[in-house]
């Protein structure tokens, strides 16, 4: 019998009695990471990374119990071994190890190989399978230099000052958002957020991350003036009425989908950079072959 089966409510391993980021409601479920993708409400226990915690617990219900594991600790599950390991996504976010009778299987959850401040990097974990994630599993994506991606954002960020227009930059309010932030200059202008990315980032403020000051957005006066304002925002804000308040504005997503130029034209975006929190296609590539996995 294999380690791990899929059902129709996710990945699942019979020994050990648990699944690894249900699609449901499940008695124990092993989560990678907070993304609402990854996480299922009603399940009985939760475990994630000790890092993850803070971050789990701001997605689910004050009544979810939620159970952390340090990086690299062991635990048994009904006799099989699992391990959390860095996953390099968003904070907390881990790959699942299982071990059982000497065979080992590790779930990978969403990663990414190219470091930045506000995670813990990538862990290669040997393996006999390895289940991978493939979201940008094409060879068209390769991604630039983080470091050069975000100099272009203040560039973007610069020039619009200096049309006299807000910068309304969209990217995911939890793992992106806070990424973004940590690679902007307060020295350029103020730094506002939506309400969501602000309720995600006071999370990675308390976890230690160093993060430029913000003000969320809506407390301001709408008939302020934003011409030297960069505002994150989530996706979904994008086109809504939330964004009148900016008066001028020049639009921007911060997305791995940005690479293809298709994808920023059919979100009507003034510009698309491509940032991504997803492992490449050279880096999906190097972190198979390294895993030492069979299959």
């Amino acid at each position: 019998m294999p380690l791990l089966r899929l059902t129709d409510r996710g990945l699942y391993c019979e020994a050990g009695d648990f699944f690894v980021d249900p699609w449901g409601a499940v008695d124990r479920a092993v989560v990678t990471h907070a993304h609402g993708d990854h996480v299922a409400w009603g399940c009985g226990v939760y475990l994630t990374s000790a890092e993850g915690v803070p971050v789990l617990r701001a997605r689910l219900s004050a009544e979810a119990v939620v159970a952390g594991l340090p990086y690299g600790e062991r635990t048994s599950l009904d006799g099989v071994t699992v391990s959390l390991h860095p996953a390099g996504h968003i904070l907390g976010s881990s790959q699942v190890r299982i071990e059982r009778n000497g065979e080992v299987w590790v779930v990978s959850g969403d990663y990414k190989c190219d470091p930045d401040p506000t995670t813990t990097p990538f862990e290669t974990v040997r393996c006999h399978t390895f289940v991978t994630e493939s979201t940008f599993g094409l060879p068209i994506y390769r991604w630039p230099p983080q470091r050069e991606v975000l100099a272009d954002v203040k560039t973007w960020w610069r020039a619009n000052q200096a049309a006299g227009k807000c910068s309304l930059l969209y990217g995911y309010a939890l793992g992106k958002a806070q990424r973004l932030l940590a690679g902007l200059d307060p020295e350029i202008g103020p730094i506002f957020t939506h309400g969501a990315v602000e309720r995600m980032t006071a999370v990675y403020r308390a976890a230690g991350v160093p993060l430029p000051p913000t003000a969320h957005a809506g407390t301001v006066d709408r008939r302020a003036d934003w011409s030297r304002a960069i505002v994150l925002a989530p996706p979904s804000a994008d086109g809504s009425v939330w964004t009148r308040r900016f008066g001028p504005q020049a639009t921007a997503f911060a997305s791995g989908w940005m690479l293809v130029r298709g994808a920023r034209r059919r979100r009507s975006l003034d510009r698309g950079f491509p940032l991504s929190d997803h492992v490449d296609w050279p880096g999906l590539l190097a972190a198979v072959e390294a895993t030492g996995a069979e299959r």
